[in-house]
């Protein structure tokens, strides 16, 4: 059995202690067969949550069957799409040709090349 992760403790631990707290004011039980049923309704809801957190790099709850890493991968991909969809690779400049320089840009050829 795999080992809840931090998150799974703190979600099911918070729930636990508000739904005590909740359910003790609202019913205002006085006796210990009530209590005992409090505490006990708290910890299953408490289980509950803490069972139903998604666990990093397992399936998600949505049913995709789609891993952490898949899904990062999938946005990276979904990002590159996009991109191209709105033609970042047309606003690249285009690489400059091999030959001389105009005789215009030759004087300045102590600077920089992109200043030409």
């Amino acid at each position: 059995m795999p080992r809840p992760t931090a998150a799974q403790f703190a979600y099911g631990s918070a729930t636990v202690v508000a739904t005590t707290l909740a359910l003790l004011l609202l019913f205002h039980t006085e006796s210990g067969v009530g209590v005992a049923a409090v505490g006990a309704t708290a910890l299953a809801l408490g289980l509950l949550v803490a069972l139903r957190l998604p666990r990093p790099g397992h399936p998600t709850a949505g049913g995709t069957g789609r891993a952490t890493t898949d899904r990062a991968s999938s946005a990276a991909a979904r990002t590159h799409h996009a991109l191209e969809g709105i033609g970042a690779r047309e606003r690249v400049p285009a690489a400059r040709s091999s030959e001389r320089p105009s005789a215009r840009s030759s004087a300045r050829d102590d600077e920089h090349s992109l200043r030409r």
